[in-house]
């Protein structure tokens, strides 16, 4: 057994109140705290922190994602938030309109940025 309980996320913000907003409004995640280094939402019972920084690069792939029961409802929904997919016209990986992929393995995939270019996603698991 693990002596770790609960992860908790970081992301680097260098714009607070657009991360703010994208977090707290936009995902609809309750703000936990807010201080001096950054602040902390509840991402449905996940910490998620993140940190201000002067200067930053997002990392090359996904950084986090969140699984939900109906993909195409999960895109609908955020959509309506303002929340934009992300098409990457790649021939291995075809994309619908909406910007999901059918997996090899049965899941569904579909990617968003938040304010840093720090690319997130939401993924279907029928199994």
């Amino acid at each position: 057994m693990s002596v770790l309980h609960n992860m908790i996320g970081f992301l680097v913000t260098t714009d607070i109140t657009k991360s703010k907003a994208f977090f707290g409004e936009t995902l609809e995640f309750p703000l936990i705290d807010e201080d001096v280094h950054g602040l902390t939402f509840d991402a449905n019972g996940t910490r998620l922190r993140l940190v201000k920084a002067e200067k930053f690069t997002p990392a090359q792939g996904t950084v986090l994602g969140w699984s939900v029961l109906d993909i195409h409802a999960a895109v609908r929904e955020l959509s309506t938030h303002g929340v934009r997919f992300e098409q990457y016209h790649l021939p291995y990986m075809k994309q619908d309109v909406h910007g999901v992929w059918d997996a090899p393995g049965g899941a569904r995939v579909a990617w968003f940025k938040d304010p840093e270019g720090n690319v997130l996603s939401v993924s279907q698991h029928d199994h």
